[in-house]
């Protein structure tokens, strides 16, 4: 992962409507908000209006929770986010991914997946890549998924594409419960 220097100062929540103050302090982890909220906040509309189609991807959607995690982190690691990437690690962990499919998500499609898996990780690829999800891959993702399920992968993998984006060219800085948080300012 390539780091980035923080190109957008934190908010001060102080100084938001106590509407926008609201809406970032739920996204808070041991007591703090984490950092993309507080740079976000620079842009309420931009964040309120942002805000309610992640908040779908991320708890509304069809997908398995595992499922979205996997697309996730392979759009995240592909975009070489790293705050995308720590933080959907320690929520992948959560969902019961393991260190070792964390690590092989990393290396992509082949490195052990079930056909499945594989063609998860492939529609990320193929979007990234092509910005179409290849015939191959969708016939095996459509095996066992809906139409619904197919167009929230395909959302999931562009929602995640965005923020990877903004997060690498806003320079979001690692949350201090992140790991490498500190090897970042070093």
């Amino acid at each position: 992962m390539t780091s980035r220097k923080q190109r957008i100062p934190f908010r001060d929540l102080s100084t938001l409507s106590a509407e926008d103050r609201e809406r970032a302090e739920r996204n808070k982890v041991n007591g703090e908000v984490i950092n993309i909220f507080k740079v976000l906040m620079q842009n309420p509309k931009l964040a309120r209006s942002w805000s309610r189609f992640a908040g779908y991807i991320m708890g509304g959607q069809s997908l398995p929770v595992r499922d979205r995690e996997i697309l996730i982190l392979r759009i995240g690691w592909l975009n070489q986010a790293p705050y995308e990437w720590e933080q959907h690690v320690r929520i992948s962990k959560a969902a019961g991914l393991t260190d070792d499919e964390i690590d092989r998500i990393s290396k992509g499609a082949k490195a052990g997946w079930n056909k499945h898996e594989a063609a998860l990780i492939q529609a990320a690829d193929d979007l990234r890549e092509k910005s179409v999800v290849s015939d191959e891959t969708w016939k095996q993702l459509s095996e066992r998924y809906s139409i619904e399920e197919m167009m929230d992968a395909v959302f999931t993998i562009g929602q995640y594409n965005l923020v990877s984006w903004a997060l690498n060219s806003f320079g979001v800085p690692l949350d201090d419960f992140l790991p490498g948080a500190n090897k970042q300012d070093a």
